[in-house]
């Protein structure tokens, strides 16, 4: 059997493997871990900046739909009101047409009544001439 006694080289040993240890974390370990870790957190803040923009569309288009929204309804009730108007307009511009018809319409009865009036006064006084001229031809002598 083989037996193992320590002596000087396994403690020399041990000390350049403590050695060795620090001088790879220095050296290596701590600069990859530094940069890990740089990575890590530019890679959380993009992270979270995406979370934020997203949030930030989500409200911008929820307040653009609300704003198309307004204005639609907002459309909506200014065509309504242009289509009230329209309408009351066309109200008033046919009650003054049939204002004015009417005005005509009286005018042109007067007219015709005078007319029918004169034209009746005239026949009246003509009647006599015609009535003695029938008489005349009927019996056949002056009157």
């Amino acid at each position: 059997m083989i037996t193992v006694i320590p002596d000087l080289s396994s403690i020399i040993q041990m000390i350049n493997f403590l050695v060795l240890l620090f001088v790879l974390n220095l050296l290596l370990y701590r600069p990859i871990r530094k940069v890990l870790l740089e990575r890590k957190a530019k890679v959380d803040g993009l992270q979270n900046r995406v979370e934020k923009i997203s949030a930030d569309l989500v409200d911008q288009e929820a307040s653009y739909k609300n704003g198309l929204k307004t204005a639609r309804s907002e459309g909506l009730k200014r065509k309504e009101a242009f289509v009230e108007e329209a309408s009351q307009e066309e109200k008033e511009i046919i009650d003054k047409i049939n204002k004015k018809a009417q005005a005509n319409l009286a005018d042109i009865k007067k007219q015709v009544s005078d007319e029918t009036e004169q034209a009746r006064q005239a026949l009246e006084n003509e009647v006599e001439a015609y009535a003695k001229a029938i008489g005349e031809k009927i019996l056949g002598r002056a009157c």
